[in-house]
């Protein structure tokens, strides 16, 4: 199930659509959560659903902006507020107490410096990384201060001079972690396995090795990583034409049927 911020005048997808994304019920009976979210604030009766899946000991897998999926400004009283990625309550909100980090900035010049992942050498062997040798996206790479809880990084983001996978390393400048692995327990004692990610922008999804990087992932989370192959199937299912990221450049009118297999 593919749920997406929608307008609620119109009925469309609209990614800038910051409080609405219908159908949060189906999490209810959900195996696993993906998240890939930016600064929403969400009405209570939606947000419950993220929450309670939260704190159900099922798996979770972020997503890029999912570091900072909440923000919020208009409801302040919200039981939810909490999960900002700006609370103090609850140190960094949802993204650094879940995920293991928050916003921090763009470590990358946004837009001019692309980003590699590197294999850190100690998990080279982790059921996450088989088949995976060449990561490269056109999103650079994010901030990241240290990481919470028992988080294990997989890829380092290595920052590239330009927009081209063939362009050598920025000199000078420091890898941060670009892929990791961790563990969160919630309000009901129960652990859950977290993979997060701070690529998945739309044209970063042209990487092969990185769709490989999430489908194991996807397995490892769900407890399944003995089901993982040497070289797990990641071809697309259907035309695959990404528009590249940016405020309003996203296809207007469309709505979630449109996306239907």
């Amino acid at each position: 199930t593919v749920l997406f911020a929608i307008d609620p005048e119109t009925g469309d997808n609209n990614p800038e659509e910051q409080t609405n994304i219908s159908g949060l019920h189906n999490l209810e009976t959900a195996d696993m959560m993906v998240l890939f979210t930016r600064f929403r604030e969400l009405p209570d009766d939606q947000m419950k659903y993220i929450v309670d899946y939260t704190n159900s000991g099922k798996p979770v897998m972020g997503l890029r902006t999912a570091t900072h999926a909440f923000s919020y400004s208009r409801d302040l009283q919200s039981p939810y507020a909490k999960y900002s990625f700006n609370s103090e309550e609850f140190g960094g909100g949802y993204g650094r107490q879940l995920l293991g980090e928050t916003w921090i900035n763009h470590h990358g010049h946004h837009g001019k410096e692309s980003a590699r992942g590197v294999i850190d050498s100690d998990m080279a062997d982790h059921p996450v990384l088989k088949g995976v040798e060449d990561v490269w996206g056109p999103t650079d790479v994010y901030g990241i201060t240290t990481l919470a809880g028992d988080s294990q990084v997989l890829l380092h983001g290595q920052v590239l001079v330009g927009m081209e996978p063939s362009d050598p390393p920025k000199p000078d400048t420091s890898t941060m972690p670009l892929a990791w692995i961790k563990s969160y327990t919630g309000e009901q004692g129960m652990a859950s396995r977290v993979f997060c990610t701070t690529m998945g922008a739309s044209v970063d999804l042209e990487s092969a090795d990185l769709r490989r990087l999430l489908v194991n992932a996807c397995y490892w989370c769900m407890g399944l990583e003995n089901q993982i192959p040497d070289k797990s199937q990641v071809s697309h299912v259907d035309e695959f034409n990404p528009t590249f990221f940016g405020f309003g450049t996203f296809k207007k009118g469309m709505r979630p049927s449109d996306f239907s297999l």
